[in-house]
């Protein structure tokens, strides 16, 4: 059964300032990139601590909701909280009049323009590197139709690149999407393709120089330097982003009944042409540029490049550099048929989950628990033949699909277990100190905040011990819960284990609902419904809490049946709580039943261990006399 994202997206959009501070919002492969209008607004530390959101990030002029493998079920539900358009596009504010540097604008611009088409792009990676190894490895024939199907599957995306880019730039650019596919189209016309392999050469542009280029045709007299555009990234996005430009000068002065069909042409045959003529060959010459500077950098030492790309992806990532060297690459396998650079960083995954596994046997955090390289790559001179996912489904890209040898793809398994295995190492030797460092300050808030309860139901006039040093009458405590008796030392957490507070016990309750432990007045009812104070009639000062940080399922799963003043007797119903949604939550249901004026007592001792029903005495507690009092009748011991 599919999971209900609502609360938490309710959650999130309450914690980044509300609907009204959210500009935009896009999600890449774990996390929610919001843009905000103020982020003085947003609530970081509730953020990190609500379950289901594993951090948050700031960075590249976004606010980063980490949130794992469920991010677009969870981006779904965040959209239709917020109430944005589209089905699941977003627009986002690209203006100038913002206060974001150039960097990040154009960091936003690029992931924003890849984040729409992570999965299919994903999704063709690991299709085509799957077919490649296996006719790599003999399991399939190249000349076969089942070959030339899965290939075609695989490979289309990365083909026609510049269709789906030019959809997304569009988009961003403020302009029309399906004129930004049809330039993306013209630019992969299959005529177009051929012409750029064309035997017949017009003439040869910039001869002696690194930009020669031959002339296979022109237009209207003006030389056209055709290249194959297929798979190429820059020339598209520049394009579409001139035409946004043209698009909005047609716009201005084409009278408004016919721009539905004259803006699409003035833009499509200006921008176009001009594509073809100068920003295509432009920017084949600057992508060819930088991949030549990357793969300078490999070449000079493909241990360090690995070293450095190994080290540096993460943090790449969480500013969104990443996506620049997408680009590159996307540029490197449409030149080069393979690509050096990126290759370095598709294992650092491995050196996560062994860093994960090592906090997760080092933390006490419940949460942590639950949420919690290149260098071997670049001697095995490894590179990619196709855009890769990322671990185990990256290994498909590193097989050459015209045959060789299996050993880049062997040095990428390799890397992948050396990189596991010092991510877990690693941790243990030195991660250590880091590991729970926010969780035992949380642990000392929850101290301070439990003494506040304690203090508040002290204080509270229904519950307000005498000020004279004279002990209570002895009476008894009956068990307000069917479940497991236990001592108080056994609760997992050092406010209650302690007894340093208070006296009681514990209680593993086997059935949901909380009941009265004598007759009294109910002093505290917490809203969430996880704490319940009662003042016994005898005097005794009793305190609740049902399960172990349960304050942070914020009453999700708790149904208060009192209020605060309400008399009751013992065994009445106080709190029905539902023990599966809690545990499937993650936190414990033990349940401390504590004495809080302790110190009024003589002496308060555990009656009885193992098994209890509602109403079986589990508390002695001795003062002035041995009189014991329970619903209003004197026993005497």
């Amino acid at each position: 059964m599919a999971k209900n994202y609502d609360n938490l997206a309710k959650t999130i959009i309450q914690d980044v300032g509300g609907k009204d501070n959210v500009n935009s919002v896009v999600h890449c492969a774990t996390r929610l990139r919001f843009k905000l209008k103020d982020e003085k607004k947003e609530n970081d530390d509730a953020l990190k601590d609500t379950d289901g959101v594993v951090t948050v990030v700031k960075a590249g002029g976004q606010y980063q909701v980490v949130i794992g493998n469920e991010v677009a079920d969870v981006y779904d539900a965040v959209l239709k909280e917020v109430g944005f358009p589209g089905g699941g596009q977003v627009p986002d504010d690209d203006g100038v009049d913002d206060d974001s540097s150039f960097i990040d604008k154009a960091v936003a611009l690029i992931s924003g323009i890849f984040t729409d088409i992570l999965a299919p792009l994903s999704a063709g990676g690991i299709i085509k590197g799957l077919v490649v190894m296996c006719a790599s490895l003999g399991w399939l024939s190249k000349t076969s139709g089942a070959y030339q199907i899965l290939y075609a599957i695989g490979d289309s995306i990365f083909f026609f690149l510049p269709v789906f880019l030019g959809f997304t730039a569009a988009r961003r650019f403020h302009m029309n999407q399906f004129i930004g596919a049809a330039i993306g189209a013209t630019l992969t016309y299959p005529s177009m393709v051929a012409l750029a392999s064309s035997k017949t050469i017009l003439s040869t542009l910039f001869k002696g120089t690194a930009f020669a280029s031959e002339v296979h045709t022109t237009f209207f007299g003006i030389p056209v330097i055709t290249m194959n555009y297929s798979s190429t990234v820059l020339p598209v996005i520049f394009t579409v982003w001139f035409a946004s430009i043209t698009e909005h000068w047609a716009k201005k002065w084409i009278p408004t009944v016919v721009q539905m069909f004259l803006v699409p042409v003035v833009t499509m045959i200006i921008a176009l042409p001009v594509a073809f003529i100068v920003i295509g060959p432009v920017m084949t010459w600057v992508g060819d540029a930088i991949g030549a500077v990357m793969q300078g950098i490999y070449n000079f030492s493909p241990i360090v490049a690995g070293i450095l790309m190994g080290a540096l992806w993460q943090v790449l990532v969480i500013f969104g550099v990443h996506w620049g060297i997408v680009a590159v690459t996307t540029a490197d396998l449409a030149a080069l048929g393979y690509d050096s650079i990126l290759a370095l960083s598709c294992m650092v995954c491995y050196a996560q989950v062994g860093v994960v596994l090592a906090m997760i046997k080092q933390t006490k955090d419940k949460k942590l628990k639950e949420t919690a390289t290149g260098a071997v790559i670049g001697a095995f001179h490894s590179v990619l033949y196709m855009l890769p996912s990322m671990g185990i489904f990256a290994i498909p890209a590193y097989a050459n699909p015209k045959g060789g040898s299996m050993t880049p793809v062997i040095g990428v398994v390799i890397a992948g277990v050396v990189a596991f295995v010092s991510g877990f190492i690693l941790q243990l030797l030195f991660g250590k100190k880091s590991v729970d460092a926010d969780y035992n300050k949380k642990q000392a808030q929850k101290v301070a905040e439990a003494a506040n309860e304690a203090t508040e139901v002290a204080n509270n006039p229904i519950v307000a011990a005498s000020e004279d040093e004279k002990l209570n009458p002895s009476t008894k405590l009956v068990s307000p819960l069917n479940g497991d008796v236990k001592p108080l030392s056994e609760i997992k957490d050092e406010v209650f284990s302690s007894g340093a507070m208070w006296q009681g016990v514990a209680i593993e309750p086997s059935e949901g609902v909380l009941h009265a432990p004598a007759d009294g007045k109910i002093a505290l009812v917490f809203p969430t419904g996880h704490v319940v104070g009662i003042n016994t009639t005898d005097g005794a000062e009793v305190l609740m809490h049902i399960g172990m940080d349960t304050v942070n399922l914020q009453g999700k799963g708790f149904k208060t049946l009192v209020q605060k003043g309400q008399e009751v007797k013992a065994g009445d119903p106080l709190v029905e709580f539902n023990i599966k949604e809690i545990k499937a939550a993650g936190y414990e249901v033990a349940t401390p039943v504590v004495v809080t004026n302790s110190k009024k007592y003589e002496s308060i001792n555990q009656v009885d261990n193992g098994t209890v029903e509602v109403g079986q005495e589990i508390l002695s507690l001795q003062g002035e006399d041995e009189k014991v009092k329970v619903s209003g009748q004197v026993q005497t011991n």
